[in-house]
């Protein structure tokens, strides 16, 4: 005969399950915030966000850079959850929550507060425990709490407060600007890294951690001056931190409102797919985007760029119909000549007052098997009636390959490209913005193409790509002189 269960078994039993889900809250970050915040719904870009601050809170990131987007729950974790955990794991830890006013960490300090005199939180660590306010041994202030009985503490300051006496363990930095104007500001930047520099910086030791969680505004903000000072290690792979975690490098990782990048292992998105779909849209981001793309690329993109030292910019012409007076329609097209380079072909118009009006764009890092018929197929859409395309490093094979795709109608020839590309690019600039002209929305129809015109930089060797300008100044130099002795 099977025994009878009793209410005695299911509450037993109900305690051990209870005791396994709190051990393991204690040993990961996403399962700390579900227990102590049962209603948390955690998305794919959720999981992996607090498996990164778990690799912090665990200790074994020791520098910890993450850009996150405006509205997607980074300050939850960063500056609310991780000093929470960090705390309860060792109560003897002094920790530094840093913000762009003294106003907003406090206001993460009293959301911590709350947190920590949760039951939940107190049946997870008992020893991590608060002074009450009638306790005058211990600091419980808006700015400070001190944990009784042990040597911990949380601090909550504005990059401009003071950190002076204790040491810091654990320094976490939550957005520093407060907005497009200060990070935009050189003085502000300046006094920013100047506090780093000579506050933050001399409170740290051997042991000491820190952690950056941003959106960001400027390149030349905190981000950017570690990046240029410092080791930063871009996180792809979880065999990247676990190549790294015992040298003196900072860890950093990108997440993107919508995916532009190639898949990796910790955000294995296809390109064009948001971050946080059910709260923020494609849609909804594409509008964003729409309104102010250099704005959105830093904010939202993790993708800064000063406008000082461009050679573009992003004040283009556009157009939203096409010109009565074309004289012809073409298409040039660079192929990609390494394996990280972009093949770029673009269909464009010609008119009889030597503007040239771009029509459409491929920009892709595809293989040829999905470039050719890609290319071929663009120019027989828009009826294109020739074609350059460079022969450089298998572009003749590449244009032998469209000649037999494409219509009868369109004639392709083939050259090689031998003078200077730095040259060519850098003194045909000018006329490449003056007598170029965009569609309206191509910043939507084609973003990395964008990107890459619109944050070419002045200085050749800062560039990551160049195809983009390498192509639209082909397209100068085979058209711009003889359009214009055509008019004379």
């Amino acid at each position: 005969m099977s025994s009878k269960i009793t209410n005695k078994d299911i509450i037993l039993a109900d305690k051990a399950v209870q005791e396994k889900r709190a051990e393991y809250a204690k040993k990961h970050s996403l399962a700390f915030v579900r227990y102590t915040m049962p209603t948390f719904q955690a998305t794919s870009f959720h999981k992996t966000y607090y498996k990164v601050l778990n690799e912090f809170v665990h200790g074994r990131i020791k520098k910890l850079i993450i850009s996150v987007p405006p509205q997607h729950g980074k300050s939850q974790g960063s500056s609310i959850n991780v000093p929470a955990q960090m705390i309860g794991r060792n109560p003897d830890l002094k920790i530094a929550t840093v913000c762009y006013s003294a106003t907003k960490a406090r206001k993460f300090g009293r959301k911590t507060k709350q947190l920590l005199s949760e039951l939940r939180y107190k049946e997870l660590y008992p020893d991590a425990k608060m002074a009450d306010k009638g306790d005058t041994n211990y600091i419980n202030t808006a700015e400070e709490i001190e944990m009784v009985g042990r040597d911990g503490s949380l601090k909550m300051v504005g990059y401009q407060g003071g950190l002076t006496g204790d040491p810091v363990d654990v320094l976490l930095m939550d957005d520093l600007y407060k907005d497009w104007k200060e990070a935009n500001s050189p003085i502000i930047r300046d006094n920013v890294i100047d506090w780093y520099v000579t506050v933050a910086d001399t409170r740290l030791h051997n042991d000491s951690q820190q952690l950056i969680v941003f959106t960001r505004w400027h390149e030349e903000d905190l981000v950017g001056f570690i990046e240029k000072n410092e080791t930063v290690i871009l996180i792809e792979s979880w065999a990247d931190v676990e190549k790294y975690k015992n040298q003196d490098v900072w860890f950093k990782i990108n997440f993107e409102a919508i995916k532009l990048s190639e898949p990796t292992e910790l955000d294995p998105r296809k390109k064009n797919e948001p971050l946080w779909p059910s709260r923020h849209s494609l849609k909804k981001l594409e509008k964003s985007r729409a309104k102010d793309p250099v704005k959105f690329d830093s904010l939202y993109q993790g993708n800064p760029t000063s406008k000082e030292g461009l050679l573009y910019g992003s004040d283009w012409k556009t157009y939203n119909k096409q010109p009565d007076n074309v004289i012809n329609r073409k298409n040039y097209t660079d192929t990609a000549d390494k394996g990280d380079d972009y093949l770029c072909s673009i269909d464009y118009d010609i008119s009889s007052d030597g503007l040239i009006y771009i029509v459409d764009v491929a920009y892709t890092q595809e293989s040829m098997e999905v470039t050719e018929p890609l290319v071929s197929g663009m120019m027989d859409r828009n009826k294109v009636r020739e074609s350059d395309i460079e022969s450089n490093n298998g572009g003749r094979g590449f244009a032998r390959k469209i000649d037999e795709l494409t219509s009868d109608t369109c004639y392709i020839r083939w050259f090689h490209q031998s003078d200077n590309k730095e040259a060519r690019i850098i003194s045909n600039a000018a006329t490449v913005k003056e007598k170029i002209i965009f569609p309206q929305g191509w910043h939507i129809r084609w973003p990395e193409f964008y990107n890459h015109v619109v944050k070419f930089k002045r200085v050749f060797s800062a560039n990551k790509h160049d195809d983009a300008p390498d192509t639209l100044t082909g397209i100068i130099e085979k058209n711009i002189v003889s359009t214009e002795l055509w008019i004379m």
